[in-house]
């Protein structure tokens, strides 16, 4: 008699967005629900996790500043095993899969292994979250490029900080609240003016948004004395002054 043919596994890495549930994109809803296993980060808002169908295996594997609960390598191990037992597994990631998400990591484990991988883009916090504060991250007249960094390649030190100084667009500076001051007198040390604007946002599209502005020199004391914690999206540039002007609750 021959043998049924079994299901072929297969990982959908899946942007989470920013925070604000509504800008879950409708291919990534539709894959959620349809899931048979979702890994799910630590910043992904509950009601996303909750679109998963009933049968759904959820599983936790989120990360907190410097605090990593289920090792990368754990994480790449579980999604191959439940992908070779033939389920559909979603990956879930707040923002963007390929924005310092590890995706490209994992993509790279599932595709080794024979894997199939589809990636379903989220939309990142370092577009919206400056959106949802009023801040354009370009502007035709103040800002013609926006540079993107990892806080924790610049507290490992592998930022070239002296050409960041010269560039004239904004700046945008993911999971660097940590390293907040450190990171700003570098700037200052390396030629970028004193009082370039700047703005910290917490928990960036959420009801709980806040939202500091200063200049490079005075936002870290700001956001001392504010409390502010992760996550937050730090803003750098001219088109920070255009928050008076457009500044939305969200």
């Amino acid at each position: 008699m021959t043998q049924p043919q079994r299901r072929k596994g297969k990982v959908f890495l899946v942007g989470a967005g920013p925070g604000d549930p509504g800008l879950l994109t409708r291919k990534a809803e539709q894959t959620m629900r349809t899931a048979d296993v979702i890994f799910y980060d630590k910043l992904v808002d509950k009601r996303i996790v909750q679109l998963a169908r009933k049968e759904a295996q959820l599983i936790d594997v989120g990360k907190g500043p410097g605090h990593h609960e289920v090792p990368q390598h754990k994480i790449n191990d579980q999604l191959i095993e439940h992908a070779q037992q033939g389920k559909a597994v979603v990956r879930l990631k707040g923002g963007d899969p390929f924005l310092f998400g590890r995706g490209g990591e994992e993509a790279e484990q599932l595709v080794a292994h024979g894997i199939d991988v589809e990636i379903i883009p989220g939309v990142s916090s370092a577009m919206a979250v400056p959106a949802y504060a009023g801040i354009p991250v370009t502007h035709r007249k103040l800002a013609s490029s926006v540079t993107i960094i990892t806080g924790h390649e610049a507290q490992e030190g592998r930022l070239q900080w002296d050409v960041l100084a010269k560039l004239r667009g904004t700046l945008v500076i993911l999971m660097g609240v940590g390293a907040l001051a450190q990171n700003l007198s570098r700037l200052v040390r390396c030629g970028k003016p004193a009082e370039t604007p700047a703005a910290i946002i917490e928990q960036g599209t959420t009801k709980n948004q806040r939202v500091i502005v200063g200049t490079i020199s005075d936002l870290p004391s700001k956001a001392r004395e504010a409390g502010v914690r992760a996550p937050a999206v730090l803003v750098i540039g001219d088109v920070v002054s255009l928050r008076k002007t457009l500044q939305q609750d969200t």
